[in-house]
């Protein structure tokens, strides 16, 4: 098969680049959050603190001329800091509504889970229906408009974790790490400085953004990889019933219809990205974990065998037979 991919593909490259100059490493985060934005999907961002999980986001941002706005959540928010609020003007004695920070295309939602049921549910909504009511009027938020919101793994206290149910919202997981000793003596020389923070330079626009999108959506998905597809996730819920006896006893929930569109989709961005209008088998497996990992839930007995939700993922890509 051919290519029929747009020329304005070019620039995925050249915002790969573009953030590289600012950015050390990170490339498997860059790569997750370029497949967000091509298939339309929210990120989930879970690492410690300091490792360029907010600089990575702001970075898009300029690179792509789109519109940033970032959220502290604390547990004193409250929905209208999110959403706006009506704002009474006494001298004309009426109304009108003040739109609040989730107005941009890029909402950073710093650790979401530190912020009461309301906000993230106002937030969750809001990324579900992309639109918000103020004062019983409804406003559209702008398109594209990602949400990337991060939460700290190591500190527990006085958080609000996610429901199941919520996470199942994001589209996508990205796990971010420390960097390398290289990386981090690159880190050293470019950021050890008392100057202005490094910018990124703009390769694109958020016009670009939905062109591609339209892209993605003509690359094709053999029926045999959908078959795949449906398989690791039924595989998810029914080990037993799909070929894997051994997760019965290690599974507590699987994964949902969402996971089934979301796989599709990012497989399809990823071949995209490739420079491909097809889809191979190696697409689906490189976004599997990013797809699955937080809606793949391991039980207390898979818990107290130190087994974690990535390593369930990696057992049903190596139990599911390959087309």
């Amino acid at each position: 098969m051919t290519t029929t991919l747009s020329p304005e593909a070019a620039w995925i490259p050249e915002l790969r680049a573009a953030l590289g100059e600012v950015i050390v490493g990170q490339h498997d985060l860059v790569d997750g959050l370029l497949l967000a934005l091509l298939t339309g999907g929210h990120v989930l961002l879970e690492g410690v603190p300091g490792i360029a999980k907010s600089l990575a986001v702001s970075s898009l941002a300029q690179g792509l001329d789109g519109e940033f706005a970032r959220l502290q959540f604390t547990p004193d928010l409250l929905p209208s800091d999110l959403v706006g609020s009506e704002i009474y003007n006494a001298a004309e004695g009426t109304f009108s509504s003040r739109k609040g920070p989730i107005f941009a295309n890029f909402v950073l939602a710093d650790e979401i889970n530190r912020a009461p049921a309301k906000v993230q549910s106002a937030l969750l909504e809001a990324m579900q229906e992309r639109q918000v009511s103020i004062g019983g009027e409804t406003f559209n938020l702008p398109s594209p408009f990602l949400v990337l919101a991060t939460q700290n793994p190591i500190e527990q206290e006085g958080t609000y974790p996610l429901p199941e149910a919520q996470l199942d919202r994001f589209a996508l997981k990205l796990i971010v790490d420390y960097p390398n000793t290289a990386e981090e003596l690159e880190i050293l020389d470019r950021m050890a400085r008392t100057g202005p923070a490094p910018t990124v330079r703009q390769v694109a626009r958020m016009a670009d953004i939905l062109a591609a999108r339209k892209q993605v959506d003509t690359v094709t998905i053999d029926p045999r990889l959908k078959r795949y597809i449906v398989a690791l996730v039924e595989a998810s819920r029914r080990p037993a019933e799909n070929g894997l006896p051994e997760l019965e006893g290690l599974l507590m929930i699987g994964a949902s219809p969402r996971a089934t569109i979301t796989l599709a989709l990012c497989a399809r961005a990823r071949a995209w990205m490739e420079g491909r209008d097809y889809v191979v088998p190696g697409d689906i497996k490189a976004v599997a974990h990013l797809v699955l990992r937080h809606r793949v839930v391991p039980n207390f007995e898979a818990e107290a065998e130190g087994i974690t939700a990535d390593e369930l993922v990696t057992r049903l890509l190596e139990g599911v037979p390959v087309p």
